[in-house]
């Protein structure tokens, strides 16, 4: 084996090894079960995406503060029309971030602002402008997702929770991923 052919393959073992060290690294702490999360996260608010009479649900427990969440949000775009996800808004990263929440969850267009936000915090514009008027219901919806999100015991942002639609399967991922990988892990 010459020097080229022995460093392509150490760049490959390397890589290998950093694929699997990424790949478990996408699956949340928690105290509790992915099965238990899921059944946990039923209890949560957030607004839906996707076909309300589709066979899985994915719940997604995120922060407004959060660029991986955000990167999410884009992601899971073009699984819309296959998947019902619900987005849980959470207070976690900064104190605007159950003020903004709760201003997506009180929306006329929870989706529209959600992207408006998104697309704003990606552009390091800090989001969207919390409404002037929020109702305590709103800031309580977004409180008792925390409470759930804290229950659960994740320590990261984005959560997603899901049950493969092929398999049956309740597993939790941590972190953003892209569309193919999103696809796969949902059985879709």
């Amino acid at each position: 084996m010459n020097r080229r052919q022995f460093a392509l393959l150490s760049t490959a073992v390397a890589w290998g090894s950093l694929a699997t060290v990424a790949q478990a690294q996408s699956t949340p702490e928690m105290k509790v079960s992915p099965e238990e999360a899921y059944k946990l996260a039923t209890g949560g608010q957030g607004f839906t995406v996707g076909p309300m009479m589709a066979a899985n649900t994915v719940y997604v427990f995120f922060d407004t503060t959060c660029p991986h969440c955000a990167h999410l949000w884009t992601s899971s775009a073009p699984l819309r029309t296959k998947i019902k996800m619900v987005w849980m808004p959470v207070g976690f990263l900064r104190p605007i971030s159950t003020k903004q929440g709760a201003t997506i969850l009180s929306a006329a267009d929870p989706v529209a602002a959600m992207t408006t936000h998104e697309t704003r915090l990606m552009n390091r514009q800090g989001g969207i402008a919390v409404a002037d008027n929020l109702s305590e219901a709103a800031l309580a919806k977004v409180k008792t997702n925390t409470a759930i999100f804290e229950k659960i015991g994740s320590t990261s942002v984005p959560v997603v929770l899901f049950r493969n639609a092929r398999s049956g399967t309740y597993a939790a991922h941590a972190g953003s991923a892209e569309t193919a990988q999103l696809a796969a892990m949902f059985g879709i």
